[in-house]
């Protein structure tokens, strides 16, 4: 025979500080949005084209059943010793990234940084440079991108011998930028105010202990 189970529920700022923390918990689990990192990816497509990266796409499937191209950038984070970001692309000169970079971030220094240390390389060069870049291992960090330097040289003239590693270390430098924003942005979407906001905004409630209800 069915019965009727009444049952007060209460909304997040009407919880106890303990309770407030298990919504939370239960909201950081099964509610937060898992394309909270798109706006750094589409951030960061645009800081490498304006750095001469063009970066690989694969194609992945819709709900609704057809494709659509992502770049092929990839992370872990945020609590292991392996973790990380990493990329995979092609980089060539871009003609003033320097320039182009600090109009597109006034206030990023290491932006700034690895825009002057690749044209200072392609200088050495005369510009010639191309690096094919991967992924390799089952990890997600800077280390594991190859990073493979050429010359494109009309005449065969050697790249300089700082060229391969000059590259390879702003690329990967790179990738640690991209890390670092992506853990701030998870650090701030995370954070008990945003949190507090987005149940709010929901509308969700609780049990008087901080379970979620229905």
């Amino acid at each position: 025979m069915p019965e009727i189970i009444e049952t007060t529920v209460y909304r997040l700022d009407e919880l106890s500080k303990a309770a407030k923390e298990k919504a939370r918990a239960w909201y950081r689990e099964a509610a937060f949005d898992h394309d909270w990192f798109e706006f750094v990816y589409d951030d960061f497509e645009r800081i490498c084209e304006i750095l001469g990266v063009a970066l690989k796409t694969r194609a992945v499937r819709l709900m609704g059943g057809g494709t659509r191209q992502k770049p092929c950038i990839w992370f872990s984070g945020f609590w292991s010793q392996g973790d990380g970001a990493c990329f995979e692309g092609r980089y060539g000169h871009a003609k003033g990234a320097p320039a182009s970079i600090r109009e597109h971030a006034p206030k990023d220094g290491e932006l700034h940084r690895l825009a002057d240390a690749l044209q200072a390389i392609q200088r050495r060069n005369f510009y010639q440079l191309h690096a094919a870049i991967s992924h390799r291992d089952r990890y997600y960090h800077e280390h594991t991108m190859a990073v493979a330097v050429e010359r494109d040289s009309p005449t065969c003239q050697d790249m300089t011998p700082d060229a391969e590693e000059a590259v390879t270390e702003a690329l990967r430098d790179l990738a640690r930028w991209l890390y670092r924003q992506l853990e701030r942005e998870h650090e701030y979407l995370t954070s008990d105010p945003v949190l507090d906001e987005a149940i709010l905004a929901n509308e969700y409630t609780f049990t008087a202990n901080g379970r979620r209800f229905g």
